[in-house]
């Protein structure tokens, strides 16, 4: 072969090889790999498991994952965003176990034309922002939704008569004071107190003391895994014959629950919490769902060992879900490489996912619609009808509690 033609062979080859290895498609994992690590390690899972079934590739683009760690932060959050619009491959952002971010942060993403998939935050607001050209989509416990499961598992099933609401002093906590005033005010009286995030053991000694000396028969918690935590330890502290059930929202399940709940604690308190209504560590498992956590295992033989010991199970199962109605709509449309053409046609084909999608909680048969002020519901893949109560069981393996 002549030297030219051969240059320009190894010239055009090299070319190719370049141009294959840049066809990807990268997702931004916007959570707290900080203080609450596990459940975005879990989210992180789930996703990546949906990820490996199609070998990690839509239409010859290799499907990327990179963390980005917003600790928590409303502002780090929106840098995150920021730095998403600046990178041309990246197609979607998967969210991460915090509200207030993707509350505080709403109008940018949406003006922005962000895709951005929940797997756990719950805050009602989150994907109801008032236009079609809204780019939220949820597949979570939805608290315009969860404060009515809460509530009326406490009055009817634990015959509470006098509840009050522990809430975090942010928007989620809000959103569910919201939701629950609405549900119970011509159903019992109630009080509300707000509590600001990292509160002391003493500090949560003190309000759980005020609440039970004010004659409340329940407290309806709404924090994150550490609030939880002082708040649990806090109730167990009392004098047994002063304890009084804690219904929780699922920030308890964000975290390392053992740290919570040894033997002594849950023989001491009553406490339950609501889940969407599917358990990894439930005897009951179809073969799909089986076949799931095999291949989980084997991505992750570690932290798969077995179904009772993954941490925060709920982030793996949301986010794998989600995972599979994002390869469907991938799947349904034809990538151009021109990212930001493809987030639009991204985002029309989850507005209309044409083939029912198998997933851990439920198949989705067109989960999500264009958003308008009569479908407030359109961008929630999850109805009440799926969100169920639950406890910690003998290994703290979430037991769901049939509705």
């Amino acid at each position: 072969m002549p030297t030219r033609f051969f240059l320009l062979y190894f010239f055009l080859a090299s070319y190719t090889a370049l141009a294959e290895s840049n066809k990807k498609l990268v997702i931004y994992h916007d959570a707290d790999y900080s203080l609450n690590q596990l459940s975005a390690n879990a989210m992180k899972m789930g996703l990546l498991t949906a990820f490996d079934e199609v070998n990690n590739e839509i239409q010859g683009f290799s499907l990327e994952l990179k963390e980005k760690n917003h600790r928590g932060n409303i502002k780090r959050s929106l840098l995150s965003m920021k730095d998403f619009l600046k990178d041309e491959k990246a197609l979607f952002i998967l969210g991460g176990l915090h509200s207030p971010p993707y509350i505080k942060n709403r109008t940018f993403i949406n003006e922005n034309q962000i895709p951005l998939l929940v797997p756990w935050a719950a805050g009602g607001p989150i994907t109801r922002y008032p236009s079609a050209n809204n780019w939220v989509f949820r597949l979570s416990v939805d608290d315009t939704k969860a404060g009515i499961r809460i509530s009326e598992f406490a009055l009817n099933k634990l015959t509470c008569k006098n509840p009050h609401l522990l809430l975090e002093d942010t928007p989620w906590g809000k959103s569910n004071q919201s939701t629950m005033s609405s549900y119970l005010k011509d159903k019992v009286p109630f009080g509300v107190s707000l509590f600001g995030w990292n509160i002391k053991e003493n500090s949560a000694r003190i309000m759980i003391r005020n609440i039970i000396s004010d004659d409340y028969d329940c407290v309806f918690l709404v924090g994150n895994f550490n609030e939880t935590h002082q708040f649990v330890n806090a109730m167990a502290a009392m004098e047994k014959e002063q304890r009084i059930p804690i219904i929780s929202h699922w920030g308890a399940t964000g975290g390392d629950v053992d740290m919570i709940f040894n033997k002594q604690v849950k023989e001491a308190i009553s406490f339950h919490f609501i889940q969407s209504c599917y358990s990894l560590a439930s005897s009951k498992q179809s073969s799909f769902q089986r076949s799931v956590m095999a291949r989980a295992k084997k991505l992750f033989p570690e932290e798969f060992s077995s179904p009772e010991t993954v941490k925060a199970p709920a982030g793996f199962t949301h986010a794998y879900d989600i995972g599979r109605l994002a390869i469907s709509a991938l799947q349904q449309i034809e990538l151009t490489g021109n990212m930001k053409q493809d987030r639009s046609l991204f985002k029309q084909a989850l507005e209309s996912l044409q083939q029912p999608v198998q997933g851990l909680i439920k198949e989705y048969n067109k989960p999500f619609s264009t958003w308008s002020e009569h479908q407030q519901d359109a961008h929630e893949a999850l109805r009440l009808e799926n969100f169920c109560m639950a406890n910690f069981g003998e290994s703290n393996q979430i037991d769901v509690i049939a509705n």
